[in-house]
């Protein structure tokens, strides 16, 4: 402030004394993203109206000063046509009617001196992961909107994050690429993130990007019990499901078996019986009782061997057949006397 004071001064008591113009303060070059204006404060003391006139020149390859702008009425001029691969050097004066100031000299190399802004940072969680991604930032010039990674032999993003209110250290990683996941996590924990710009070439750094926090979800990563407890259930479901299918199907194979295909037998004497037709006399006649046993017999009649049947019927009609012999010897002693002896 004192220094700022003694300078009006002087520069009053130079313009009282001598007429000399002061020439302007604090000349500096504003440049983010290739946007470069140069910056100047007026004189402490002026009269009249004040105009500038802001010239620049390269210096590799050397040229002499051209005028960029003349008459200018404000504090400031866009040099953002400038070449961003040159270097140059640049002034201003001021200029009071008839007389002018000395030059305020600037050197300024947009490519060093230009500030690195931040770039475009969007994250996203998924799986226990945290999914960045990044673009720019672009050159901010009137014609020109091209990312500045273009622009650099060499680029590359940082990325920085930390867990949200602890106090450990920040993690960082650097990529060539415009997208990174994040692994290794803490799920259901809020991480905070920001992004650079890094030019090892030039030993630039960016700006940060604002500050994202995003909570992290499950790490997709099934526990131990959950895979024994699924294996345990399915291995005890097969063991259950098999013998009930396999009984199943047997019962049905069996029913169907004993409706299509039964395993009984009838004898053959029934057989014949049945396969005989009809005659006229037995619609009239009363039915046999025999004809009622074998009408039992059909009733009844089980699932039993062929030979158990055949054996049984074979006794039954010996039996018979011994039976009527015997009667037949009876009435014939009956009938015929003996013969008397002589």
């Amino acid at each position: 402030m004192a220094a700022a004071v003694r300078g009006a001064l002087w520069g009053c008591v130079l313009l009282c004394v001598s007429g000399i113009v002061p020439k302007p303060r604090n000349a500096r070059i504003n440049s983010v993203n290739f946007r470069s204006v140069l910056l100047w404060d007026p004189p402490g003391v002026h009269k009249g109206n004040l105009s500038y006139t802001v010239q620049a020149k390269s210096i590799f390859p050397k040229q002499n000063f051209n005028n960029v702008k003349t008459n200018l009425n404000v504090t400031e001029c866009d040099v953002s046509s400038l070449s961003v691969y040159g270097a140059y050097m640049l002034r201003v004066r001021v200029e009071v009617e008839d007389e002018h100031s000395d030059w305020a000299v600037v050197r300024f190399k947009p490519m060093a001196d230009t500030v690195i802004g931040p770039p475009s940072v969007n994250v996203k969680s998924e799986s226990g992961t945290l999914h960045v991604d990044f673009t720019g930032p672009a050159a901010d010039r009137e014609h020109d909107k091209w990312s500045l990674k273009q622009y650099y032999g060499s680029w590359n993003y940082r990325i920085l994050y930390w867990k949200k209110g602890s106090n450990e250290k920040v993690i960082h990683i650097d990529t060539k690429h415009n997208s990174e996941i994040l692994s290794q996590l803490e799920p259901w924990t809020t991480y905070c993130i920001q992004v650079q710009g890094v030019i090892p070439e030039w030993n630039k750094t960016g700006e940060l990007s604002q500050e994202l926090c995003e909570q992290t979800t499950h790490n997709g990563v099934t526990p131990v019990w959950i895979v024994v407890t699924v294996l345990l259930g399915s291995m005890l479901a097969v063991m259950i499901s098999v013998p009930v299918c396999f009984f199943s199907f047997w019962c049905l194979y069996r029913f169907t078996k004993d409706v299509f295909c039964p395993s009984y037998i009838l004898p053959q004497h029934l057989k014949e019986f049945l396969s005989k037709p009809p005659s006229s006399s037995q619609f009239f006649s009363p039915v046999p009782e025999e004809e009622h046993h074998i009408h039992d017999w059909l009733t009844v009649i089980s699932e039993e061997p062929k030979s158990q049947s055949d054996e049984t019927v074979e006794e039954a009609s010996e039996t018979t057949e011994h039976h009527q012999d015997s009667e037949q010897e009876v009435s014939d002693s009956e009938i015929v006397p003996p013969l008397e002896r002589d």
